[in-house]
Parts: C-alpha cells; sequence; structure tokens
C-alpha cells in the first residue's frame, strides 16, 4: 500500500465504488500482514516512500514465491534482491509478463513502478570484479528513471583512469562509489566532486580483506569529509539512498 493505492481506495468509497467492507479488508494488512514465518511490511511505502524489498538469501522458493504474491498483491509492486537463475526461473513461471529480471544485478522487479525520480547517478567502480555490485544498485535507479552514467574499472592501481571521467561524475547529482581491496578509490572521487558520495565496500579482495572487512575499514576511515558508507556489496542500499537524496532536492526544487 502507497499514498497513491490508499487514496484511491478512499475515492472509491466516497463515490460509491467500494463498500466499507471492501476498504476494511484492504486496510485490515496496515500496517502488516503476518503470515508465520514473516511479517510483511505493506505501510513501508507509505513511511518511507519506497516498498518493501525480499532479500532472498535463506529462504525457500516457496517462502520467496508467497511473500512476492501477497506483496504484488497489496502494494503493486516488488523489489527482489539476490535472485539466482533458478529463483527467476520460478518467478517467471508464476508471475510470467509482470516479472522484469535484470540477471546481472541479480535482482527481479514484479508490477508496475509506482514513481519516477528525476537526476542523475554516476556509479563508479575500482574493477571489473566489482560490477554485479554496481549492476544492483544500476537496476534499482533505472527502475525508478534515475540517469545512470556507469564508470567501471577505474581503480588506483590505475587512477589516471579515472580522470577523463571527473566531468560525467561532476555532471551527476550523486556519486556510488564500489571498490573492494583496500577500498580506497571513494576517497580519490570524493576529492574530485561536490557532489554527495556513497561508498560501498565489496567482498572482493585476498585473504587479508576478509571478505570486505579491510574495505569497509578503509571507507569509514577515510580523510576525505562527507562520504557515506554502506554495508558490505550492498548496491540495493546504496541505490536506495541515492533515490532518497534526488527525490528530497526534486521535491525542494518544486516546492
Amino acid at each position: 500500500m502507497d499514498q497513491d493505492r490508499l487514496r484511491r481506495l478512499i475515492e472509491a468509497l466516497e463515490n460509491g465504488e467500494a463498500d466499507i467492507d471492501e476498504v476494511l479488508e484492504k486496510l485490515r494488512m496496515l500496517p502488516y500482514e503476518d503470515i508465520g514465518y514473516a511479517k510483511l511490511d505493506h505501510h513501508r511505502s507509505i513511511r518511507r516512500g519506497f516498498p518493501e524489498a525480499i532479500f532472498c538469501t535463506g529462504k525457500t522458493t516457496e517462502q520467496v514465491l508467497e511473500i512476492a504474491d501477497r506483496i504484488l498483491s497489496n502494494q503493486g509492486e516488488v523489489v527482489l534482491t539476490k535472485v539466482g537463475s533458478e529463483l527467476a526461473s520460478e518467478l517467471k513461471a508464476r508471475f510470467q509478463e509482470k516479472v522484469t529480471h535484470a540477471s546481472e544485478a541479480n535482482m527481479a522487479f514484479l508490477g508496475n513502478c509506482s514513481q519516477k525520480v528525476d537526476g542523475k547517478v554516476a556509479v563508479v567502480t575500482a574493477g571489473t570484479s566489482d560490477i554485479s555490485v554496481a549492476e544492483e544498485a544500476v537496476a534499482l535507479c533505472d527502475r525508478y528513471g534515475v540517469e545512470v552514467s556507469r564508470i567501471y574499472d577505474v581503480g588506483v592501481a590505475g587512477v589516471h583512469r579515472l580522470i577523463p571521467y571527473v566531468p560525467a561524475i561532476n555532471a551527476s547529482d550523486v556519486v556510488i562509489v564500489i571498490a573492494g581491496m583496500e577500498g580506497a578509490l571513494p576517497s580519490i572521487v570524493s576529492g574530485f566532486t561536490d557532489k554527495p558520495v556513497i561508498a560501498v565496500p565489496t567482498s572482493i579482495g585476498y585473504g587479508a580483506n576478509f571478505r570486505g572487512l579491510a574495505a569497509l575499514l578503509g571507507m569509514l576511515c577515510t580523510c576525505s569529509p562527507g562520504i557515506a558508507v554502506v554495508n558490505i556489496d550492498n548496491g540495493f542500499g546504496a541505490a536506495v539512498f541515492a533515490l532518497s537524496i534526488l527525490r528530497i532536492a526534486h521535491s525542494k526544487k518544486n516546492g
């Protein structure tokens, strides 16, 4: 349930197109629906502006399908992260044309996007091995109509590769920088721009990288002020943060 769907529901009641029992049935699941093994937050779109996402790792296929079906029925759209190829096939079999599968991002979307967000985001990676995390951020930004510039494989081992892309970075409204190993690239990028920088550490690296912990700590310890850091491999979280910035900026610009 988002604000538009809630408004239409109230208008339908007011216009006599729905009766009180129908409306009560729809509202019964606010703010959440308890299905035993999960409590589905149907109220999240109203509070946060973005629907609840399904993190698929650790869930059975049957659980994912049921959760997706219930969220789709109530909210009209579903975002799924960490979607493997087998699960993607099951989603397509169940929901058919309602499914959009972003295979490089390991994400899937059901239904129609309820809103569009104006703005430009640059997604920058240190290495090619970081691209899968980058594509998670790209897929969500694309979903909401944001213009995305992909700037890949410009890490500090050959930092001269970054220089030609500085104008594109500065032409963006928000910059998402993704790096594994020692996680140094966000500090470099932030020194070239006055735009908000969201840093994403990845689990890519040799043993002392500790599956992304070294990159995470390096980003948190940056000497360049104003960098926000999300969790390891969390391209989705970085994209939601970027979309929130853009949406607030757009509302103030037009308000």
